[in-house]
């Protein structure tokens, strides 16, 4: 039976893309780069993409990766990046000579494909943007290898050039080779926080401490006494209560101060650490942004790092076309995670207050958020808002990241929440005496990367399209444009009302 469409909806009206590809690959790292090769061998047409080099202002903003302004001035130069890239991972190489079509410094904004609510593609496809412009690419499989990000608690001065994250810095040092740092204290004593040390004392640098909340290091035990070996002492039960800066170079030093087992601060115990970059490797979040927005079912999983997609053994989930490798699917743990964030962000509570800014974007602080109030600089007077509290909302049912978005504006800056998502869904936890996994995950949309929208105005719409666009779906347009109001024009849209 032949298939019926609205004429006035917008199915059957979006163009193929110009480029398809059997199987799109995003994420070049070792996994990504072992997809693409081994469908390549099999005869198979595959697009490789990595966002990496990330542009440097995108790096000024933290995204995709902490980066903490602690990159030097070189990474501004693409051309170079390019080359560091390819330099420092080989296996491009063969991709290249198979046939692969590795695109490097390209984002994958968004991805989409038919089923609930959206039935009107021509094909699964991307979007796909550099700095100068955007196209959508079809795919028949997709993979995502999107591997993980940091994990940000906040603390004061953390807005201060010099605090950064372990996997930005783990970028810096290797796929970079572009780190301005010299001396470290690190945040943290898991794996994260132990690779990091040596990765850190390989290059020559210097590691000041390992800070560690809980009363015993968390890695294996060998990666402590490698850690040890080398002079590097590990303070536990010990949580950062301020970054010292100055406006010259940011980060000049740490406080710490001893906690006991609630976390509370143990007077006449605080002890400052020189150093130029204090590093937070207290865990890394798996990355799914695409995931979400391609309508995968995601689970939280405390021993895998957060949420991540729900797959079965040959790394497929609930959307036929879209598969997971390496650490989108989850970052193996040395402990609970959620538990040990716990333990983190109730110290960092005790000991920095409410005071503090969550959402470094908005300017959202501890209180406001708990108190769900708008930012200041909204200068909002209203007597309702004022009269809204987290225990109001809680009647209805669990906390909900998404719903303090729109009430707070926390998560809703530039970094797109990459530096406050766990930290709110943590400070949510601990005010409503859930568990981090019964707070609803906020929900991701595209573009998943910043981009100016004269790349993303860039679009590739058919006359059909622009035909009707105001009545899609036969409803008719809700409103007269200001100018044409009480012209000979107003009546070209009908007996409508005025905006």
């Amino acid at each position: 039976m032949t298939q019926k469409f609205d004429p006035k909806s917008i199915a059957g009206k979006f163009p193929l893309p110009e480029l398809t590809t059997d199987l799109l690959v995003v994420g070049a790292g070792p996994s990504g780069v072992a997809e693409a090769i081994k469908a390549a061998k099999a005869g198979r047409t595959v697009t490789l993409v990595d966002e990496n080099p990330v542009a440097g202002a995108l790096m000024g903003m933290d995204v995709p990766l902490f980066y903490g302004q602690r990159m030097t001035a070189a990474v501004q130069n693409k051309e170079r990046m390019v080359e560091q890239v390819l330099a420092s991972n080989a296996a491009l190489e063969e991709a290249f000579e198979l046939g692969v079509d590795v695109q490097l410094g390209v984002y994958v904004w968004g991805a989409f494909v038919n089923g609930p609510g959206v039935q009107s593609l021509p094909c699964n496809v991307a979007g796909l943007a550099d700095e100068e412009r955007s196209w959508m690419l079809g795919f028949s499989e997709i993979v995502v290898a999107a591997g993980a990000r940091d994990l940000v608690l906040s603390f004061p001065g953390i807005e201060q050039p010099g605090c950064m994250g372990a996997v930005a810095l783990a970028a810096l040092l290797s796929r970079y080779d572009e780190f301005s740092g010299r001396r470290i204290v690190i945040l943290g004593s898991g794996t994260l926080a132990l690779e990091t040390a040596l990765k850190v004392l390989d290059s020559g640098r210097e590691v000041a401490a390992l800070v560690e909340v809980r009363g015993e290091a968390q890695g294996p035990a060998e990666l402590v006494a490698a850690v040890r070996a080398r002079g590097v002492e590990i303070l536990t039960t010990h949580v950062i209560v301020e970054a010292v800066t100055n406006p010259l170079d940011g980060v000049e030093a740490a406080v710490l101060i001893a906690v006991d087992q609630a976390g509370k601060p143990v007077p006449g115990t605080e002890r400052r650490i020189d150093c130029d970059t204090i590093c937070l490797a207290v865990g890394s979040v798996p990355n799914v942004e695409l995931l979400d927005i391609l309508g995968c079912k995601l689970a939280p999983r405390g021993d895998l790092g957060g949420h991540v997609p729900v797959l079965d053994a040959d790394g497929r989930t609930s959307v036929a076309a879209v598969r997971v490798v390496g650490a989108s699917g989850g970052v193996a743990q040395d402990n609970d995670a959620f538990a040990y964030r716990l333990d983190w962000m109730r110290a960092l509570l005790e000991v920095g207050g409410l005071g503090v800014h969550t959402c470094l974007c908005e300017e959202v602080t501890r209180a406001e958020l708990l108190g769900v109030q708008p930012p200041r600089y909204l200068g909002c007077a209203s007597n309702k808002v004022a009269a809204l509290s987290l225990d109001k909302m809680l009647e209805g049912g669990p906390a909900n990241h998404d719903q303090m978005k729109r009430l707070t504006r926390v998560s809703m800056g530039a970094c797109q929440a990459r530096r406050c998502r766990e930290q709110v869904a943590l400070l949510l936890a601990i005010a409503s005496g859930k568990s981090v996994a019964e707070i609803p995950l906020a929900g991701y949309r595209a573009p998943v990367r910043p981009l100016p929208l004269s790349v993303l105005s860039d679009d590739q719409e058919t006359q059909a399209m622009r035909d009707d666009w105001d009545v899609w779906f036969g409803i008719a347009t809700q409103w007269v444009p200001y100018d044409d109001i009480g012209t000979e024009r107003e009546a070209r849209y009908g007996d409508n009302m005025h905006l």
